[in-house]
């Protein structure tokens, strides 16, 4: 059996702040738009998810329209879990009706399996299996890729995402919103050991936790007042995410076979964290991949990849039963 789908396939994501189409055939990236809210919501600090949900509306169109390129593709697929239902639903409507006008296989897509297969862009699969460390504004997780669409968590968050924890520690410092490339920028600048910042739950190599981190942050912030050194304090919030990744990572290849250690989501385009991540991975001999940076963040390339490979595997979606869902169910597994 085929890994690819035999024809094109858009991709659609819409399952936070960005609106996003790509086309894309057995792996091959033909187009890729995205949309982003990041200037709306920097207003407020943060994502509004009534605001982002009415600006899907407003970019769909046009973005859907620059992805296809006036011609039809052979298969819809669109993320339709997790994220935020109102934005969700925007992108799952218009492809429910895509799919009925084209007349068009469909496939629901969960989003962290496009993070995860959105290695596979413009290249071959990595040996299986593989370790994959998931990190973004919104998830933190190690999954074990068997196959794929065959998945085993390795470790998970017990509450706050690594990407949230770089957005908020940055707003502590001034930096905006969305802030993580500026906390990455100033953290070039900062004097390592300045500062230290606790690396939570160390022992458990099931579990990462950054609510502490950023309590920790907030308290150097307040301590140090006007004499703080925001560089060496964005240098000290990072060193602890990245720190916990990676010995997250190393514990589990203590006890992997896994021949590759792959790096996916909107924090893999931290270069720090790239650098430490594949250090650990060539450290224990076994190779690396990470999503190109375009790809690391939200975007429909990655959707379109993991739906080619359920549509070649026989999986459809119903048109009008393509239910927007916010949670991961705990009974669902991401396979």
């Amino acid at each position: 059996m085929s890994l690819w789908f035999e024809g094109s396939v858009l991709g659609m994501d819409t399952s936070c702040d960005e609106t996003a189409a790509a086309v894309v055939r057995k792996g091959k990236v033909l187009t890729n738009v995205v949309a982003s809210q990041a200037q709306l919501h920097s207003q407020w600090g943060g994502i509004v998810p009534e605001a982002a949900a009415r600006a899907h509306i407003e970019s769909l169109v046009p973005v859907l329209a620059a992805a296809v390129e006036g011609a039809v593709p052979d298969a819809v697929a669109v993320t339709n879990r997790p994220g935020l239902v109102g934005a969700l639903a925007v992108g799952v409507a218009a492809a429910e009706a895509l799919s009925l006008a084209w007349d068009v296989p469909l496939i629901g897509v969960h989003h962290l399996e496009g993070h995860i297969l959105s290695v596979l862009a413009n290249r071959d699969l990595p040996p299986l299996p593989h370790l994959c460390l998931v990190v973004s504004g919104g998830h933190t997780e190690l999954i074990e890729v068997l196959e794929p669409c065959k998945y085993r968590t390795v470790a998970e968050t017990l509450d706050d995402a690594a990407g949230e924890a770089f957005d908020k520690c940055a707003r502590l410092l001034g930096l905006g919103y969305p802030g993580g490339a500026a906390l990455e920028a100033l953290a070039r600048a900062g004097t390592p050991g300045k500062y230290k910042l606790p690396v939570a739950i160390r022992h458990d190599p099931r579990h990462f936790s950054f609510s502490g981190l950023k309590t920790a942050a907030m308290r150097l912030v307040e301590a140090e007042g006007a004499s703080l050194d925001a560089a060496s304090a964005a240098l000290a919030v990072q060193s602890a995410i990245v720190a916990s990744l990676t010995e997250k990572i190393e514990r589990a290849l203590r006890v992997s076979d896994a021949a590759t250690v792959s790096l996916v989501g909107g924090v893999a385009a931290n270069s720090a964290l790239r650098t430490a991540v594949e250090s650990v991975a060539r450290g224990w001999g076994r190779g690396f991949v990470a999503s190109r940076p375009d790809l690391s963040t939200d975007n429909g390339a990655m959707i379109a990849i993991a739906g080619s490979i359920r549509l070649a595997r026989g999986e459809r979606s119903t048109a009008l039963d393509v239910s927007a869902q916010a949670p991961i169910p705990d009974c669902e597994p991401l396979g």
